[in-house]
């Protein structure tokens, strides 16, 4: 990790985006290509009618995609972190019942789709005229439904064990294979949509028997049949650390069925009738959907440079990192646009052709739903930008704006104005009301670039100390936000002759991991509500998770080494295989911690009873991240105490009695 670090933060931007992005640029268009492919082999084979059925059956793949991605990634973040925790079997564990789940999950979405399939598709906007194609498709995709949420979960997990090009083998066979059987099916047999569906199941299973060999060549954890068997919290983790991605795809299902449904309806009032502006739509978005897989690749292949030099302070090769992927990102989407307004009738075309009205509303849907597609060049970028910088209020912001927040109420309204034409200019209005917060955002965050930074306090003066304990004991103290928990942990190890160590983990992780101390002292113990939603694009551990790690290495060395007292920091839990250690929790009522912050931190008392508050809850959500556990939850500690009924002085006292009884026992 070190070596890497120094790449990071040494080597040439440019040079470290090409390593980074190109990887993740190519397989983002295989992803996107896969689907497209078909949409070509078919127009051309059955007609725009086989298109837009199989655009009303897209939303029940991309639904059970995102249930494959939330296991799939969050079994991947799970891996990641027990490895760096050192716990091969629980980082096993994860990745089985990541796989299990998919499974289960996968075998009753297939049986779902196959059993409801017509109310599934009315759902999605599916006409009568759609109605036998998207039967025939949907029917036959069901089937393959398992083995693609299967291999998909497989090919995250793959990525994370360190093997990505295992993984893009697998991906890229599967495309192949399904650009070869394509043609043989629709074109030499005759068998039309069916034969579409065909090419790609078997397509997908390949896939999935490639990723299925891999189980027995992990590099980094042995599975086992017991390893398979269903965990209550360690599914629950799985899936939490995998949320960000449901999240995303599933958005996409939401504007899909919305989008197609108003087609539809206002599609039916005019020439072009309900089928053309859902298949047109369909193609236009998965074609879109190319220009945002290169931008994509662009900016998350660069999310660990950014937030690594971020964290480290070097935030003159943030803004270099930064200002290539705008600017590439920005030259990417000019390009598009210029394709879109000039040649739409060309585009489409390569889908099979169409009568009159079918190549009018193409070039209306190219020229007016893609409108301001340059915006994508800022607002994609921002967004995972945010990410890698651990702002995950902006960076949801960023990521639900365009699709949730604009998108959908404007094709609701705007279609009820205008019909038709009312649902494609929601594209350019969402479009520029995302790109517009996206800048305002960015341009402020840039600005603010390294100022205002917190100065880490004074480290403790630990030498010349000589313990009066007769054995080697620990006092991990986790404490409420101004209960005064710190105070008395110094007061513990003063009176035992022990080391406190509090500060000097900031020092010393900052000399490990390259970051700097401002900004180690702004983000650890700290986990907002929105922080799993920043696992994104970028599979590897956050900055947060990185410090957690590293943090835990150091509380083992110190816990090895000496008795002593430690602050915060999950120290409770990371110790708790360890004999000899007293842990305590120190709380206070919220009026004597007010008193508190207004005397020592000169709060006023609004103020001070909102950042109690909104510490106490970081500190709380980073203890049920990283431990699974409830933080105030008393059966985590050997003692609980109220630093407010007894005072800090008596408080430290009482422990050191519990400490020193503890000390003569043998």
């Amino acid at each position: 990790m070190e070596n890497e670090e120094n790449i990071l933060g040494n080597e040439k931007i440019g040079k470290l985006i090409k390593k980074f992005s190109i990887p993740c640029i190519i397989s983002l268009l295989v992803n996107s290509l896969y689907n497209i492919l078909d949409q070509i082999f078919i127009g051309w084979g059955v007609g725009y009618l086989g298109n837009g059925a199989t655009n009303v059956v897209f939303p029940l793949t991309m639904i059970c995609l995102a249930f494959a991605l939330m296991f799939g990634d969050g079994a991947s973040a799970y891996l990641s972190l027990k490895l760096g925790e050192k716990k091969k079997e629980e980082a096993a564990k994860g990745v089985g019942n990541g796989i299990t789940l998919s499974i289960c999950i996968s075998i009753l979405l297939c049986v779902i789709t196959l059993v409801f399939l017509p109310q599934l598709l009315n759902l999605f906007g599916c006409t009568d005229t759609l109605r036998d194609y998207a039967l025939s498709y949907g029917g036959i995709i069901a089937i393959g439904l398992p083995f693609m949420m299967i291999g998909t979960t497989l090919n995250s997990i793959i990525r994370a064990d360190g093997n990505p090009k295992y993984a893009m083998t697998s991906m890229v066979a599967g495309a192949i294979l399904n650009v070869i059987l394509d043609p043989v099916f629709i074109f030499v047999f005759n068998m039309g949509v069916e034969g579409a569906a065909i090419a790609t199941v078997i397509s997908q299973i390949v896939t999935f028997i490639i990723n299925i060999l891999y189980i027995k060549k992990f590099k980094s954890i042995i599975l086992n049949k017991d390893k398979f068997k269903l965990k209550g919290n360690v599914a629950r983790k799985v899936s939490t650390l995998g949320i960000s991605s449901f999240i995303t795809q599933m958005s996409i299902v939401v504007v899909i069925a919305v989008e197609n449904n108003l087609l539809g309806k206002y599609g039916g009032q005019t020439k072009f009738g309900s089928e053309i502006p859902i298949t047109v739509l369909g193609i236009v978005m998965k074609i879109n959907q190319i220009l945002n897989s290169i931008i994509i690749g662009i900016a998350s292949g660069a999310q660990p440079i950014l937030g690594y030099n971020y964290g480290a302070g070097k935030y003159d090769r943030v803004k270099q990192t930064l200002k290539i992927v705008l600017t590439s990102s920005v030259i990417i989407s000019t390009i598009a646009f210029i394709l879109f307004q000039t040649i739409p009738d060309k585009l489409i075309s390569i889908f099979g052709s169409g009568d009159e009205n079918y190549m009018e509303f193409a070039c209306l849907a190219f020229r007016t739903y893609l409108m301001l597609c340059i915006c994508n060049g800022i607002q994609i970028p921002s967004g995972i930008f945010f990410q890698a910088i651990g702002k995950s209020v902006k960076s949801a912001i960023l990521s639900l704006s365009r699709q949730i927040l604009f998108l959908i109420p404007a094709m609701v309204i705007f279609s009820s104005l205008f019909g038709i034409n009312g649902v494609l200019y929601a594209g350019p209005f969402a479009d520029g009301l995302a790109f517009s917060i996206a800048s305002i955002l960015l341009i402020l965050e840039i600005k603010n670039l390294g100022k205002a930074r917190i100065k880490s306090q004074a480290i403790n003066d630990n030498t010349n100390i000589h313990s009066k304990l007769n054995k080697h004991i620990i006092i991990t103290v986790s404490r409420e936000y101004g209960s005064g928990g710190r105070y008395v942990g110094k007061l513990i190890a003063d009176k035992l002759g022990i080391k406190l160590y509090d500060k000097e983990f900031i020092q010393k992780l900052a000399e490990e991991t390259g970051l700097s101390e401002e900004y180690i002292e702004n983000n650890e113990q700290k986990r907002d509500v929105l922080a799993s939603l920043n696992n994104g694009y970028y599979v590897g551990l956050s900055n947060s998770d990185e410090l957690f790690l590293k943090e835990s290495e150091l509380i083992k060395e110190v816990a090895n080494k000496e008795s002593c007292v430690i602050i915060g920091r999950c120290a409770d839990f990371i110790l708790k295989d360890r004999e000899n250690v007293i842990k305590v929790f120190i709380y206070s009522d919220m009026e004597d911690k007010i008193k508190r912050a207004t005397e020592i931190y000169g709060f006023d008392k609004e103020k001070a009873k909102k950042e109690i508050t909104r510490i106490d809850k970081l500190r709380a959500n980073h203890y049920k991240h990283y431990t699974e556990n409830e933080w105030k939850n008393p059966s985590n500690y050997d003692i609980c105490i109220n630093s407010d009924t007894l005072g800090v002085e008596k408080s430290a006292d009482l422990i050191c009695k519990m400490v020193e009884e503890t000390d003569h026992i043998d």
